[in-house]
């Protein structure tokens, strides 16, 4: 099971190496979907992510003073290089790496799918991602709680039913759309709410 997973990451860690190969000085400064964060920023958090081991996550946060946000920001301002060109080398070689911290396998699929469009959406670049990959990383968001990015509490009061997959998770009322359109909401991306629909919308707005 396990590695069914990584063999997911490390396809979504090379697939974004290739998509931002070509990319030139203005894409890299592209604001991100992260707030504050541009493309290059992104792609460095992807770097420290891949290297993140369960005791280095945990001594990290130490230091950022049980800070998620500082520790993050911590390991942007370590791992972006001097140039983007820097920074995809540094991303290219941990494309294979298979390093996590102290969470569920799944969550390296969120992390991949969902910065994976943090990325891609502002450049105007798609992805056909593999069916499993981003159905892991819904399930495993729905049985997130907030406090750790994910959605537990919200999908007590909405149901939600993929348009494209064999998926529906949730209770109350409805929302059906893409399914990666249904991650990107559930993990707080209003850009997706547009390509949703149902009478559960507006509880989901209010949450992203």
């Amino acid at each position: 099971m396990s590695d069914d997973v990584w063999a997911l990451v490390h396809a979504e860690r090379a697939a974004l190496v290739d998509d931002l190969a070509p990319l030139d000085e203005a894409g890299w400064r592209t604001p991100s979907l992260c707030d504050g964060w541009t493309v290059h920023e992104v792609v460095a958090h992807l770097v420290d992510t891949a290297k993140t081991t369960r005791l280095g996550f945990v001594f990290g946060l130490a230091r950022a003073g049980f800070d998620f946000d500082r520790q993050n920001t911590a390991g942007v301002r370590r791992e972006r290089g001097a140039s983007p060109e820097e920074t995809l080398e540094r991303l290219r070689s941990v494309v294979h790496r298979t390093s996590t911290p102290p969470a569920p396998l799944d969550s390296r699929l969120v992390e991949e799918v969902v910065h994976g469009e943090d990325i891609r959406r502002p450049l105007g670049l798609t992805r056909a991602y593999p069916e499993e990959a981003v159905v892991r990383a819904l399930r495993l968001q729905a049985r997130t709680p907030a406090s750790f990015g994910g959605a537990r509490e919200l999908l007590a009061r909405v149901r939600l039913t993929a348009t494209d997959a064999d998926v529906a998770i949730g209770s109350g009322p409805g929302v059906s759309g893409p399914v990666l359109s249904l991650l990107l909401a559930v993990s707080g991306r209003r850009v997706a709410l547009g390509d949703l629909t149902g009478p559960g919308l507006g509880a989901l707005s209010d949450e992203s």
